[in-house]
């Protein structure tokens, strides 16, 4: 609260652009710690915008001029709010004031660690066992003769951002892990991300090795020939580097690069091409302006987007995942996936590869247990990705949000495959930044451990489960046959989208567009009351069918009418010229 200059300021007027809001309205705007509110002066209608300050990516103050000060917020959801107050000196506290509240110095000052809700320890440690990683694994058909849960890693003394129990090849011994470790950066070594059981080859992930031009390593080659023997139909195993080569090539001469087939032989080297964080950082930025551009025309906007990139960027990383989910699923070989740390493409092209792969990550609990394996357990960088703290902004970079685009993009080409609709990858993507919990708190496991999230935060998940009613997709049905078995995209250029649900946040002209999900939901409720109705109508006339034979005509609807008629018992809809209810049609 000491950062807040102005506590309240009244006759401010508010536009939203994010709900394509026309007319700003008048209101008051009060700042608490968390949250910035404005409430609407009319009296009928005391409408609430709230805004989390931890949602703020940016606040602008415009010239003062004679209707006031304008300041312009920009969300990490890709919100625009305009606040127009009529003080420059109340204007000046107000961006003074949020500046500071959005740029937070140190966790505990994050709303997830200053708000305690009333609710018990029990519930709380409840909410951290919601997703069990190791009941994920069990699953899979892990722990096996060839791949075993290895404690090597307790206590972090290994690899800091790796998780403290992994699986690994059973012939791998803590001499070969720790020898592979010290020979690949940050320590991560190579460790099973997913399993295949039919074909029984693995999807692993690393970092990249400290090769240089010539430097090799006895242990981490004979990890690689564990990974390999952990497969028995395959001789041979992929090495996918996400990154483009050129920018691998370039690693090695600052000693670290990439794995030398000549003296890994039993590997074939696959590069993909996803370019760096800093790459994807200002192609997001592109993108998001060419949104913003006001009364363009459609060449335009075209233009604009094909020179962001951005859906270049999302075909390279779903081209990853098809590599991947070919070599598993059509080839029976493991594949070994790094990028430069491997906590970035890495993540990237692994949870996309597991998507493909298996229809259990294609339900709304699937893709909360792939997120918390590849993303959380594994150890990315939440806190420096999306600026939860006030840092190098270098550092801030869209790694999830393209992997959650990635599933859109699929959604879009199997629209039945899918448990969970927009809303749910849109909801992980606003949790993911509004640090509301402590889920995707830290860049690792031991940063959460140390931070006693558990102990002081709740788990985001339970709180979606609760809301899945929300995120169902009306076309899935789980057994249906595209629900089944691996997924095999066009990854074509046309075929991909921009992604409106998530990025259409800008003043539009139009009304709000409504998603063919959202109709579908909406005349499947409609479906569901038809249904009920027919239920209770059915139990009204049954007593008749004990006595005498009534013949009689009946039509179901919303509406109903009665209208004398004859002839015999049937069920028939009555459809007059384009009237949408339908009668009852009694005789006797």
């Amino acid at each position: 609260m000491e950062y807040i200059r102005t506590p309240k300021v009244e006759n401010v007027h508010l536009l939203d652009r994010s709900k394509g809001q026309r007319k700003a309205s008048v209101g008051t705007l009060y700042l608490s710690a968390t949250h910035s509110m404005f409430i609407e002066n009319n009296p009928e209608t005391r409408k609430e915008t709230w805004v989390l300050h931890s949602m703020v990516s940016s606040v602008e103050r415009l010239p003062t001029t004679r209707a006031g000060c304008q300041l312009i917020l920009r969300c990490k959801d890709f919100r625009i709010i305009q606040l127009l107050i009529q003080q420059e000196k109340d204007c000046f506290d107000v961006h003074t004031s949020l500046l500071r509240l959005s740029r937070p110095e140190k966790y505990s000052e994050l709303y997830c660690l200053s708000f305690n809700p009333n609710i018990n320890k029990e519930e709380r440690q409840e909410s951290w066992k919601f997703i069990d990683l190791m009941a994920d694994y069990k699953r899979m058909g892990v722990p096996n003769n060839l791949w075993i849960s290895s404690a090597v890693n307790s206590d972090y003394r290994i690899c800091e951002t790796y998780p403290s129990e992994v699986f690994i090849p059973k012939s791998a011994t803590p001499t070969i892990i720790v020898g592979s470790s010290r020979f690949r950066s940050r320590g991560r070594f190579p460790s099973l991300s997913y399993f295949h059981h039919d074909t029984l080859a693995a999807v692993c992930r690393c970092s990249q090795p400290l090769s240089g031009f010539s430097g090799r390593c006895q242990e981490d080659e004979l990890m690689l020939q564990a990974v390999m023997k952990s497969n028995p139909g395959s001789p041979y195993i992929y090495v996918v580097d996400t990154r483009p080569k050129l920018n691998a090539m370039a690693n090695r001469a600052a000693g670290k690069g990439y794995e030398n087939e000549d003296h890994y032989t039993n590997i074939k080297l696959h590069f993909i091409g996803i370019e760096n964080i800093h790459v994807m950082r200002n192609s997001q930025q592109k993108m998001i302006d060419v949104g913003e551009m006001r009364s363009s025309s459609m060449t335009d906007f075209l233009w604009g987007l094909e020179n962001s990139g951005w859906l270049k960027h999302i075909k390279a990383i779903l081209d990853s995942g098809v590599f991947i989910a070919r070599a598993v699923a059509d080839e029976g070989v493991s594949v070994l996936v790094h990028c430069s740390d491997g906590w970035d493409r890495t993540a990237q092209a692994c949870s996309v590869a597991s998507v493909l792969l298996d229809p259990f990550y294609r339900t709304i609990k699937g893709m909360m247990a792939l997120i918390e394996r590849d993303w959380v357990s594994f150890g990315h960088k939440f806190s420096h990705r999306y600026a939860h703290l006030d840092g190098d902004p270098k550092e801030v970079s869209p790694v999830i949000d393209q992997f959650l685009e990635c599933v859109w993009q699929l959604s879009q080409q199997f629209p039945c495959a899918f448990e969970f609709n927009e809303c749910f990858l849109i909801a992980i993507h606003t949790h993911v930044y509004s640090c509301h919990y402590g889920t995707f708190l830290g860049n690792c496991e031991k940063e959460r451990k140390d931070m006693r999230l558990h102990e002081r935060s709740h788990s985001v998940w339970p709180q979606l489960w609760n809301e899945r009613v929300d995120f169902t997709n009306p076309l899935y049905k789980a057994e249906q046959s595209q629900c089944q078995g691996v997924l095999k995209p066009n990854t074509t250029p046309y075929c991909f989208k921009m992604w409106k649900g998530l990025y259409n946040h800008v003043e539009r002209s139009t009304p709000p567009y409504q998603s063919p999900a959202d109709f579908l939901s909406t005349l499947k409720e409609e479906t569901q009351q038809l249904e009920e109705e027919l239920t209770n109508h059915q139990e009204m006339v049954s007593p008749w069918d004990k006595g005498p034979t009534l013949p009689f005509r009946m039509c179901l609807g919303r509406s109903h009418r009665y209208r004398p008629s004859h002839q015999v018992l049937c069920f028939k809809p009555c459809v007059r010229e384009r009237e949408t209810s339908h009668h009852y049609d009694l005789s006797s």
